[in-house]
Parts: C-alpha cells; structure tokens; sequence
C-alpha cells in the first residue's frame, strides 16, 4: 500500500500570509507574472495564488524543497500555479522574464555573498517596470529592531555562521544598485517587513 506523502507545514507561513497578502495586493494588483524566490513549503504560493488570480504565481526553489512545492500545488489545483523551477541563487535563472519577483524569509538564511547574487542575476528577469517585494526581519544603523530580532539572529549564527538578519542599508544599496527605487518599507507582525522596490524606466 503507498502512504500518500505529507505536505511540508510551516507555522510563520500560516501566521504571516494574510499581513503579507494585504501588502501584495497593493503592490501586485498590476502584475501580471511573479517569480517567487524560494517558495519554501510552498504555503505562500497557494494562498496568495488563489487570493491574486490576475497572477501567474511561478514557485522555485533548490531542489530538495521542490517535491513538497508539489505536492501543494498539486492539492490546490489552481490554474495560475505552473510546475515549480529548479533554482539556487548562485546558479542559472529562468531565461524569461517577470513584471514582479517575491521572496520571504529568505535573505536571513542565505549568506551575504548569496545576496548578493540574487540582485546581480534580477536585471536578467525583471521586466522593465518590474516589482520586487522582500519580507523578513532587517536591521536598521547596524542595530537589531528588536530582543526577539536579537536572539533570533544569534540562533542563525549559531546554526550557520554565514546566516543572520540582514541591514536594510546593505540591501537597499545592492537593489539601488541595479536600477530599483525603494515605494515602501512596511512593518509588520513579529517584528519583521516588508519592503518593495520598482524598476526605474533607465534600468
């Protein structure tokens, strides 16, 4: 007898879905394409696909998240979910385009160097009036938003010293530098953000 498989959970995608939801429906209501970076469980995906049917909701992810990506798609069995791509950061990107690009709790987990070839690989995939919206936790002047943000962080050091939360002032200088404008930056729940950037027409 097959055991059917079980669908990855995460309790933060449950939490932070509909407060992220309500900044994406401002930021996409637009968008017609969204590449989301690391779609982890895939949680997000089928909520936020089924709330912005407008929008194509492309998932990718390394390889080893990819099965349980399916298996909520495969549940859900929305039309605007294609198959999942292979993707890591450091290696090839899709060789088409998107108008907007989302990836949540992310940067905190990659290291710096990792960033820092998301944003040099986005120009290849951003449309010209792209949108790209980032949520998770951010330091501000080099300091922690928070004791929960602090201890959170020293939890990601001690789990892999190359993680930790990321300066707004860093990753705002990386996505100036490939021709985006900061709109908004938005708090949110548990102490984290949400910030969006727009494709400047001379990118």
């Amino acid at each position: 007898m097959n055991i059917p498989a079980l669908k990855p959970w995460s309790a933060a995608c449950e939490r932070n879905q509909e407060p992220i939801l309500a900044v994406l429906r401002e930021q996409f209501a637009d968008r017609q394409r969204v590449l989301e970076v690391g779609s982890g469980t895939g949680q997000h995906a089928v909520h936020f696909a089924a709330a912005l049917p407008q929008l194509s909701w492309q998932t990718s992810d390394r390889p080893e998240w990819l099965p349980g990506i399916r298996l909520w798609l495969a549940e859900a069995g929305l039309p605007n979910t294609p198959p999942p791509l292979t993707l890591d950061v450091t290696g090839p990107w899709p060789a088409e385009q998107f108008d907007a690009v989302f990836s949540a709790n992310t940067l905190h987990i990659m290291g710096w160097p990792e960033v820092e070839a998301l944003f040099a690989a986005l120009p290849a995939v951003l449309a010209p009036d792209a949108r790209l919206t980032i949520y998770g936790p951010f330091n501000y002047g080099g300091r922690f938003t928070s004791p929960s943000n602090a201890a959170f962080d020293a939890a990601l050091r001690a789990d892999d010293p190359k993680r930790g939360i990321r300066d707004f002032e860093a990753v705002d200088a990386l996505a100036r530098a490939i021709g985006l404008r900061l709109v908004e930056d938005r708090a949110m729940p548990a102490n984290n953000r949400c910030l969006s950037w727009r494709r400047t027409p001379a990118a």
